[in-house]
């Protein structure tokens, strides 16, 4: 069941202005340290995009969050917007789509003072004969007219027609608030989000994730760009891969990823974004993978992410778009760390992202562990809402 948008009322947004503008002042008190231009932020899809926003966002703006990462489901789940194939994919008004969702989000992030990047990421069964969400579409131009509708409405500028207004929202003349960050895909690397990982040509092995997201990076960012003062990174990628093509599970080292993106025509990009994750609990933000496994690309090397940036694509800077470590309790697995260490850990990460110019943004991943064990328990408090010692050490971080 889809969640209606609810635009506040004029004196709703005085107050909302009030509290952001509140919430700002006490950031620049916590940033007492020499100034960064860090941003600091949150990537929790659950718990903003189809939670309560209400208490989600009060939540948001109590951890002086600056900016809140979430995925744009162009198809492939019930929040998807192009479910149904659009008659004019580039007109953001079109009947086949719903926006309702990202709408919503995107006048609270507004009304809280909190900037929104989000991941146009899942491909429609009718843009590629029902191959699967985390296949590429058959014809890119279909990605390129999404984007560019994406950008439109959110453009700053853009009133929806009445079709596309929920009855409770206030003056329908007023535009959308305007979305200027953008990522395209998530992960590609990664067989989850693009599939399949290698294609054997000619006897030999090829990157079909690299050579398809190459076409799903110019897409996006092409479309976005209809739009002024629009960033879109991409990359987006998972710290590590088995770079074993015959397994049932390939995947891709980031550095082979982007060199083969480049080689198959990835054009160019505003930022790159990477997920620097750590492989186990005890590998501190610091750590630096050797032997076989030092292509993978964690934030105790992403010196040499950037340096493949700089001899592709020129000086590119960096987002790292997620990051976080897991607890235990309740994750007993060995990602889980303890409370202490998560707090501490999440402080050397943001120090070194911080120490470097290139690095533009951090986003933790999460604010509230998810229930399940299988999923993530990286939050900053429980499922139950308990903060841990994170919560504090994240209010600690300089903003940028």
């Amino acid at each position: 069941m889809r969640m209606r948008i609810i635009r506040v009322a004029v004196a709703a947004l005085i107050v909302t202005g009030l509290a952001a503008a509140s919430a700002t002042a006490t950031t620049k008190k916590h940033a007492t340290t020499k100034s960064s231009n860090l941003l600091v932020g949150i990537n929790d899809e659950a718990f903003t995009l189809y939670g309560d926003p209400t208490s989600a966002f009060e939540t948001l703006q109590s951890l002086h969050t600056q900016v809140l990462r979430a995925n744009l489901y162009w198809g492939g789940n019930q929040w998807a917007v192009a479910n149904t194939k659009p008659a004019n994919a580039a007109n953001p008004g079109d009947p086949a789509y719903d926006w309702s969702l990202y709408d919503r989000l995107d006048i609270y992030a507004a009304n809280s003072g909190i900037k929104l990047l989000l991941s146009i990421v899942g491909t429609p069964s009718w843009a590629n004969h029902g191959a699967g969400k985390n296949h590429a579409p058959t014809s890119f131009a279909n990605l390129q007219s999404f984007a560019r509708a994406a950008a439109l409405r959110y453009s700053g500028t853009y009133v929806p027609p009445a079709a596309q207004q929920d009855p409770s929202l206030g003056d329908p003349t007023v535009p959308l608030p305007a979305i200027k960050m953008w990522t395209a895909w998530n992960e590609p690397n990664n067989p989850v989000f693009l599939a399949p990982q290698y294609k054997k040509v000619g006897g030999k092995w090829m990157v079909e994730s690299a050579y398809n997201y190459a076409r799903i990076c110019n897409a996006v960012y092409a479309g976005i760009h209809t739009q002024s003062s629009e960033k879109v990174a991409c990359g987006v990628t998972d710290p590590k891969g088995n770079d074993a093509p015959a397994t049932s599970r390939a995947s891709v080292d980031p550095l082979s990823f982007l060199l083969a993106a480049h080689k198959y025509g990835m054009k160019t990009f505003d930022v790159y974004a990477h997920n620097p994750y750590p492989a186990a609990g005890n590998e501190s933000p610091a750590f630096v993978p050797t032997g076989k496994t030092q292509r993978r690309t964690q934030l105790g090397n992403i010196s040499q992410l950037l340096a493949e940036i700089t001899r592709l694509y020129g000086p590119k800077h960096l987002w790292i778009t997620e990051y976080g470590y897991e607890t235990n309790p309740p994750d007993k697995t060995i990602m889980g760390v303890s409370w202490a260490k998560q707090a501490a850990d999440l402080k050397q990460a943001y120090a070194i992202a911080r120490k470097n110019p290139r690095i533009d943004m951090l986003l933790w991943f999460l604010v509230r562990d998810q229930p399940q064990i299988g999923g993530w328990q990286s939050g900053l408090e429980t499922v139950t809402g308990v903060h841990k010692p994170a919560w504090n050490a994240f209010l600690s971080v300089p903003r940028g």
